[in-house]
């Protein structure tokens, strides 16, 4: 990670993490199962924050559910998610907490349904990332009718906090989009 590297100009560059996340993880394709479970809850999270907040409390919601295991975040007791509510290492919204549960259950069925949550994702892109040509942070959409599909979809079958900002975001986080802007050394 050389400092020297021109990055996309939503990287705070006085932050190491920040770094990292992009330099390692933003918009790299993913398709393990488990990681895209993190993510959807991750952003979810994210919703009316900032991304810092989310990756500085990323080890405690890793904690809080299990390393993002679906099925025993699935599994979790109202008394189990009640005690997250007082869990410093995470926000402490009751609708975001209780919605972990209620995704991990949807994100199941949809593992049964196409065999993997990866294969459902996936399917939208016909298993290619679609790669952005933007040339500025300002020029990347907030929505596409890509994220608008998604969210829709995803509401359909009972998930929250999966609108459509929050499923573009996603899809940047996970690789479906390349979102890396043409001056980026990631581009």
């Amino acid at each position: 990670m050389s400092d020297k590297q021109k990055r996309c100009a939503w990287v705070n560059l006085n932050k190491p993490h920040y770094i990292q996340y992009h330099d390692e993880e933003w918009g790299m394709p993913v398709h393990d199962d488990q990681k895209l479970f993190e993510m959807l809850i991750l952003e979810g999270a994210q919703a009316g924050l900032n991304w810092e907040t989310i990756l500085k409390k990323r080890e405690g919601y890793r904690d809080a559910f299990y390393q993002f295991d679906v099925e025993k975040v699935a599994k979790m007791t109202d008394q189990q998610l009640e005690a997250q509510l007082q869990n410093q290492a995470i926000i402490r919204n009751r609708l975001k907490v209780f919605t972990a549960r209620k995704n991990a259950r949807v994100f199941m069925e949809i593992q049964n349904e196409f065999d993997s949550f990866s294969n459902y994702l996936w399917a939208y892109v016909d298993g290619e990332p679609l790669i952005g040509q933007w040339t500025t942070v300002a020029d990347i959409p907030v929505n596409t009718p890509l994220s608008d599909a998604i969210s829709k979809d995803l509401k359909r079958r009972g998930m929250s906090f999966v609108g459509s900002t929050i499923m573009y975001a996603y899809l940047q986080a996970v690789g479906v989009l390349n979102d890396h802007t043409t001056n980026c050394f990631k581009y």
